[in-house]
């Protein structure tokens, strides 16, 4: 198995997913990819001051910034893309921003109008802390906001909403180190795009943004020939997770429970309303982010909770 090493630079990044791009990288199934990913909006230096204009890798506000694409040799409709994250560490600097745009929650919020708060932090990765301009420190536990493929229709397509197939901007806290996100193969060769580090975060990332950082991330790519949920499912430290993305929360809560009840089925042998029942005293329903145009729910069933 190869390692590979994949840098944020002009000709290795995108804004837009698109099964027409050509890939910057090609991995065999099994091998890794070390890749530095810069923060969702390409940030190029440091900010020094609460909202101060810095250079950036595209001009606009056009999508994410990301690494890739990924070619996989051998992925095809049908299989799942299995991503091992296997390490995750921020850069020293992130930034978080608030009430920085006309969005339908902030107007609830009373912010509507507001000027933009800006959280500018000092990340700390070997102490596993964040400090920002006001004192406040924070536990770091980084993971990628984007992990995904394109979709199979041609043409370019936006990286903010998140899909159940192919994945991109899940924006799931729970995405760790030790996680493995498996993703239903949209293209051949996967074409995997990945970035938006995200240093801390809470479930539903309320401002619209977490940390955001640059991430250098350790990750094997591997395929799966019959995955057991046909849509975006992980398995991380604090237990299996299956998504659910509507503009609808209750379709989404719906598709993240019935995702997680067919894996119960195939886990325990069970007809689907048992599996109900058992997920009622064993399943957490968790707002993924109410950021990214629709909502994003994802079910936990914790390790060792059924046993």
């Amino acid at each position: 198995m190869a390692e590979h090493r994949l840098d944020s630079v002009r000709d290795t990044v995108t804004r837009v997913f698109s099964r027409e791009l050509p890939a910057v990288l090609t991995v065999d199934p099994g091998d890794t990819v070390v890749v530095h990913s810069l923060d969702s909006s390409g940030h190029l230096e440091r900010k020094r001051t609460p909202g101060e204009a810095t250079p950036r890798m595209f001009e606009g506000l056009r999508g994410h910034c990301l690494a890739g694409p990924i070619a996989v040799r051998g992925a095809a409709p049908g299989m799942a893309l299995a991503v091992r994250l296997e390490s995750l560490r921020p850069d020293d600097w992130g930034f978080t921003a608030a009430a920085s745009a006309d969005t339908p929650l902030n107007r609830r919020l009373g912010l509507a109008g507001a000027d933009p708060a800006w959280l500018l932090w000092e990340l700390d990765a070997d102490a596993g802390t964040g400090t920002n301009q006001h004192g406040h420190t924070v536990s770091l536990a980084p993971f990628l906001g984007v992990i995904g493929m394109p979709p199979a229709e041609p043409g370019e397509h936006s990286t903010t909403p998140p899909r159940a197939f192919g994945g991109g901007n899940i924006d799931c806290r729970e995405l760790v180190a030790g996680s493995t996100l498996f993703l239903p193969v949209t293209v051949p060769d996967a074409l995997l795009c990945v970035g938006d580090g995200h240093a801390a975060q809470g479930d539903g990332e309320v401002s619209g943004t977490a940390i955001e950082c640059g991430m250098t991330t350790r990750l094997t790519l591997d395929l799966e020939t019959a995955p057991p949920v046909p849509t975006a499912h992980a398995l991380t430290p604090a237990g299996r997770l299956t998504f659910g993305f509507d503009q609808d929360l209750n379709e989404a809560s719906a598709a993240a429970l019935d995702a997680m009840l067919t894996w119960m089925m195939s886990l325990f042998g069970l007809d689907r309303a048992t599996a109900l029942a058992l997920a009622s005293s064993t399943v957490d329903l968790r707002v993924t982010q109410v950021a990214n145009q629709v909502w994003g729910v994802h079910a936990v069933l914790p390790n060792g909770a059924v046993r």
